[in-house]
């Protein structure tokens, strides 16, 4: 008999001790340390779903003393205490609504006019955000723009072991190394992959293992 899985809230670990380096994220990583030098104050961080992004932004903001807010709820009255932070990370700048653009137009000057630096992560670049104010659409597509590239089999081992321990669950290379060759290469599928063993395991009432993982592997 299946025993009931609870959907609880996990934790993820986002200290910069958690983010593992590799040759597709590197350049990222150089580029948010040297954001003294950011031209303009300001940098885009563009990647795939699940790349890390959010990772990275917590990184920098700890870096930083940077808030971190969702560009979809950006509204203009939310700009002044916005604007007063040390620094500003607005995440999903490619799902901006036409009020939250305009906000994002008024913080990215208030930033600018006072020396305090902007990150904006999406997962794709400036040009491609369809933006409807054209002041905006030249301001951000004037930043520099730094990428999170698809993992290496190094880098997508290591996030594969981070999604099992952000669920405290502790698995053996051995299985890290079956899934590999076998999933969908892809920093989503990973994230998906360890939510369907997670909640699988819950469901028998047993251990992440190997023929579990054929069984969610064959089942997907």
């Amino acid at each position: 008999m299946s025993q009931l899985a609870f959907d609880l809230p996990f934790r993820a670990a986002l200290g910069r001790e958690d983010f593992f380096v590799a040759s597709p994220n590197a350049a990222a990583l150089t580029a948010l340390d040297g954001w003294r030098g950011w031209p303009g104050g300001k940098m885009v961080l563009v990647g795939p779903p699940a790349s890390g992004k959010t990772h990275l932004a917590h990184v920098w903001a700890d870096m930083t003393g940077a808030s971190l807010h969702p560009a979809r709820s950006l509204s203009v009255q939310d700009v002044p205490g916005l604007a007063a932070q040390p620094a500003m990370v607005v995440e999903d700048c490619d799902s901006l609504t036409p009020a939250a653009e305009t906000a994002l137009f008024h913080l990215h000057n208030m930033m600018a006019a006072n020396r305090r630096p902007l990150l904006l992560t999406a997962c794709t670049p400036p040009r491609d955000w369809c933006l409807t104010l054209p002041d905006l659409a030249s301001r951000v597509q004037a930043a520099s723009l730094t990428r999170l590239e698809g993992p290496d089999d190094a880098l997508l081992a290591a996030v594969l072991v981070k999604l099992f321990a952000d669920r405290q669950i502790t698995v053996p290379p051995a299985l890290i190394a079956y899934l590999l060759p076998r999933m969908e290469r892809s920093f989503d599928a990973a994230r998906a992959m360890v939510a369907g063993l997670d909640a699988a395991a819950l469901a028998k009432g047993g251990a992440v293992t190997r023929a579990l993982a054929a069984t969610v592997l064959d089942n997907r």
